[in-house]
C-alpha cells in the first residue's frame, strides 16, 4: 500500500503530519508513505526512513489560496504532486490537512471521478451520543446544490462505505429533512425519498430530522452539500460552545465549583472524547477513482495516525474498486 501525503498542508505542518505518520508506520509496516514537501523541514521529524519516501518541493497551497486557481497554477505544490502520484498509479491514496477546496479540486480534476457518479460527496463519520459508534453523513460541502438523483447516489456511496469500512452489514440510510413524514420537504427531497425507497440495494428508513441524527437514528445520513455543511458546522459550534460554557461556569463557581470539576474531570474528558469525530478519521471525497482523504487543518499527530488507519482499511477492503465495479455493472445495463 502506498499513501501520498501532503506533508505541508495544515496549521501544524509538517511536524504534526510527519509525527502522525511515524506513529502509523509502527502499526502498518505494509504501507509506504510518500511525503511531499520541503525535504529539510520534513526530515526534522522523521525518526528513521524505513518505508518513508520524501519527494521534495518548495511550493505549497496556502489556506487562503483560491482552490481551482491554485491547483491549476501551482503545478509543483505538495498537494498537486501527491494527487498526480495517485493518478499515475505511483500511489494508492492521497491524504492532506490542507486547503479543503483545493483538495476537492485536486480530487475531481486530477484523480478523477468514477464513471457513472455525477457528483462525488464529501463524507465524514460523526459521533452517536452514548454509543461507541458513529454515522456517516454526506454531502458535507463538496457540492452547493444537488438533484434527487445525486442524493440517491449518496445513499449508495454511504452504504458501500458503512459496509466495507465500518463493518455494518445492513446500514440504515436516512434522508435529512425538516420532518419525518413522507410528504415533507422540497421537491428535490420528495423525489429523493421515492428514489431511495425504491432502490433494493439501500436499507432506507425514511426522513430523519437534524435533532435526531446524533442519537443514532440512521447509520448513513444523506443530504445536499449546502445543508450538510451547515449542519456539520452547527454541530461543531454547539459542541465547542457547550465545553466553553462548562469551563466558564466551573471557573466562576468558586472553590466548590473547582472541587466539583476535579471530581468530574474524568467524566468531562470522556464527554469531550465522545463528541470528537476526529477519532473516526478524516473526511472522504467519496466517488473518486482512489481514496482522497481530508483531515482538519489543526489536527495533531494522533488524529493523523487515526486517519491513516482509516485509509488502510479503505485500501484493504478495496471499497473504491468494489464501487467502480458496481457502477460499471449499472452502466452496462
Amino acid at each position: 500500500m502506498r499513501i501520498a501525503v501532503d506533508a505541508m498542508g495544515g496549521d501544524n505542518a509538517p511536524q504534526a503530519i510527519v509525527e502522525g505518520v511515524m506513529i502509523a508506520r509502527k502499526e502498518f509496516p505494509d504501507i509506504e508513505f510518500q511525503l511531499y514537501g520541503k525535504e529539510t523541514e520534513i526530515k526534522k521529524y522523521v525518526t528513521d526512513d524505513k518505508n518513508i519516501k520524501i519527494i521534495h518541493t518548495d511550493e505549497k497551497i496556502a489556506s487562503e489560496d483560491e482552490p481551482v486557481k491554485a491547483i491549476r497554477r501551482k503545478k509543483q505544490a505538495s498537494m498537486v504532486l501527491a494527487a498526480q502520484a495517485v493518478k499515475s498509479g505511483e500511489a494508492d491514496a492521497i491524504f492532506s490537512a490542507g486547503n479543503t477546496g483545493a483538495l476537492l479540486a485536486a480530487g475531481l480534476f486530477i484523480v478523477g471521478r468514477i464513471k457513472g457518479i455525477e457528483r462525488p460527496g464529501l463524507m465524514s463519520t460523526m459521533p452517536v451520543v452514548g454509543e461507541d459508534k458513529g454515522f456517516d453523513m454526506l454531502d458535507l460541502g463538496a457540492n452547493a446544490e444537488n438533484k434527487a438523483e445525486h442524493l440517491l447516489q449518496y445513499g449508495i456511496l454511504g452504504t458501500f462505505y458503512a459496509q466495507n469500512v465500518r463493518g455494518i452489514a445492513k446500514p440504515r440510510v436516512g434522508l435529512l429533512n425538516n420532518g419525518t413524514e413522507e410528504t415533507k420537504g422540497s421537491e428535490v427531497t420528495k423525489k429523493a425519498f421515492e428514489l431511495l425507497e425504491n432502490d433494493p440495494d439501500i436499507h432506507f428508513v425514511g426522513n430523519v430530522e437534524a435533532r435526531e441524527i446524533l442519537n443514532g437514528v440512521a447509520d448513513v445520513v444523506v443530504t445536499d452539500g449546502f445543508t450538510g455543511n451547515a449542519v456539520l458546522k452547527s454541530i461543531e459550534g454547539t459542541a465547542l460552545n457547550i465545553m466553553s460554557l462548562l469551563k466558564k461556569s466551573i471557573l466562576g463557581a468558586g472553590v466548590k465549583g473547582k472541587l466539583g470539576a476535579l471530581l468530574l474531570k474524568d467524566a468531562l474528558r470522556g464527554l469531550k472524547d465522545e463528541m470528537d469525530y476526529a477519532k473516526y478519521g478524516g473526511a472522504v471525497l467519496f466517488g473518486l477513482k482512489a481514496p482522497v482523504i481530508k483531515t482538519h487543518g489543526s489536527t495533531g499527530p494522533e488524529a493523523v495516525a487515526t486517519t491513516i488507519r482509516q485509509i488502510h482499511t479503505m485500501l484493504e477492503t478495496d471499497v473504491v474498486g468494489k464501487l467502480v465495479h458496481k457502477f460499471e455493472e449499472q452502466s452496462a445495463k
